[in-house]
């Protein structure tokens, strides 16, 4: 029965790894024509749209029932900005370079969950913390030729998506994970229709339109699908899976965009994904001994 669970877990977590790619493939495509903007609003507007398709015919109006509306807001207004930073610097960056620096937001929950959350970190996860920010810095290569400002914006995003991860963590148990995801997309659609209108530009090529679609449909069912994996199998097992989305980043950057990651970007991601990893199996192990 366990490996049956797990086993769903690993699958969700492959479906969302297998969707996020195109989901940044297909906002950098469409930011050579579009404001990031307008692609907000539509990918928050499908979100919300998708999440009340989803769980509103199980929960009725209970799906928006919550205690904790300050917190909700909060958490929802950092997925924001963590978005908004990611897909402006997908205009500029390589997808898996961006993909790659992302990936530094593990490093950051955890140096964060001191101040935030009360825990305690031990020496060997700080030791991988400073190293994997060392992997980052080695794509990053501040002051190098390769340098480009929009990398900075990769970075602001991880430190958004570190804030949004240590609140949900906050939340864990106090409202319904529907509740909670769709308060993340009712926020999100909000504001973001509040600045999407003003930059809108109708789309006169009709595959515009399916792409800008797909952006909340992609985005609504990724983010699901992590919710879901997270239910069925513990973070030592699927999260390694996650780094997958390089995978998809590198084949789609290649096909569609002719990018190819320089030596210094897979050194320093190998360096990121092992103490990423490293840093997941010290918390599981830590959370298995305090039981």
């Amino acid at each position: 029965m366990l490996a049956n669970q797990t086993a769903r877990g690993i699958a969700f977590m492959c479906l969302a790894v297998s969707l996020f790619p195109f989901l940044n493939a297909t906002v950098k495509m469409l930011g050579a024509d579009y404001a990031v903007q307008q692609i907000l609003w539509v990918r928050y507007l499908g979100h919300f749209v998708l999440m009340l398709l989803i769980f509103l015919p199980f929960h009725g109006l209970n799906l928006f029932r919550t205690d904790n509306l300050v917190a909700q807001l909060i958490r929802s207004l950092l997925l924001l900005g963590s978005t908004s930073c990611y897909f402006l610097a997908l205009t500029y960056l390589p997808l898996t370079t961006a993909a790659a620096i992302s990936f530094t937001s593990p490093f950051m929950v955890t140096a964060l969950s001191v101040p935030f959350l009360g825990e305690r970190v031990g020496p060997r996860r700080w030791a991988a913390v400073a190293v994997g920010f060392v992997g980052a810095l080695i794509i990053i290569r501040p002051g190098g030729d390769g340098f480009h400002g929009a990398e900075l914006l990769v970075v602001a995003n991880a430190v958004f998506y570190s804030l949004y991860q240590i609140m949900t963590r906050r939340l864990a148990g106090r409202d319904n994970p529907a509740t909670t995801i769709t308060y993340t997309a009712i926020f999100g659609a909000i504001l973001t229709s509040l600045v999407g209108p003003i930059y809108w530009v109708t789309p006169v090529v009709e595959i515009h339109w399916a792409m800008l679609a797909a952006t909340g449909l992609i985005g609504g069912l990724g983010h699901f699908f992590v919710v879901k994996a997270f239910q069925f199998a513990e973070a030592s097992v699927i999260s390694p899976f996650a780094y997958g989305q390089l995978v998809g980043a590198v084949i789609l950057g290649f096909f569609i965009f002719g990018e190819f990651p320089d030596l210094w970007t897979w050194v320093g991601s190998a360096i990121i994904i092992a103490c990423g990893a490293y840093i997941t199996y010290r918390e599981t192990i830590l959370g298995r001994l305090s039981k």
